[in-house]
């Protein structure tokens, strides 16, 4: 006999959900940026739009994912919210201001910016790693998760071009996308 399934709860269907459709549409907003040759107004518009639900994306997670973890992953995902909460009053900037580019935005802001990548890199990585042990959700989407955080500190340290970061960002995104995933389609034994 087979166990019946748990229904899902609202906050794992609204959290599932949020991370499928914000991080895809975050990775819309940089093609866009890309072909664009910097900021436009839809694209801000649209990043904008992605960046409301990433600052709670982690702290969701956190709440349905069972076994719960550590505290480490609590604290990691605070940071990662704070984090995203700056880049979306960023994204407000840059169309109040009119700033063309990633750069230009980055040059304004300076360390205050370079302040809130570091939340999210290491907020990220101790949500990662706490998530990988406690072993709910993919393993893979995990380190995928984490290895474009990883990527995005190491072009952050190097000389390299701003649009590079976009890599990083891609699988970062596709690591949530894969965890929204599993929470939405997991099969869970009713207790």
């Amino acid at each position: 006999m087979q166990p019946s399934e748990a229904p899902q709860s609202p906050l794992s269907i609204a959290v599932g959900t949020a991370a499928l459709a914000a991080p895809a549409l975050h990775s819309i907003t940089d093609v866009m940026e890309w072909l664009h040759g910097g900021f436009s107004t839809p694209q801000l518009w649209l990043n904008y739009v992605a960046f409301l639900p990433m600052a709670w994306l982690l702290l969701g997670m956190y709440a349905v994912h069972r076994p719960r973890p550590n505290v480490a992953g609590l604290v990691g995902a605070l940071l990662y919210g704070v984090a995203f909460t700056y880049f979306t009053h960023t994204t407000l900037y840059a169309l109040a201001a009119q700033v063309p580019t990633y750069e230009a935005l980055l040059s304004r802001l300076g360390w205050l910016y370079t302040l809130h990548g570091a939340c999210m890199i290491v907020g990220g990585l101790m949500f990662a790693w706490s998530a990988f042990r406690a072993g709910w959700l993919p393993r893979w989407a995990l380190l995928l998760f984490a290895a474009g955080l990883t990527w995005n500190l190491l072009l952050a340290l190097l000389p390299a071009p701003d649009i590079l970061q976009t890599i990083g960002s891609a699988a970062r995104n596709l690591g949530l996308m894969a965890m929204g995933h599993a929470i939405l389609f997991r099969r869970q034994a009713a207790a």
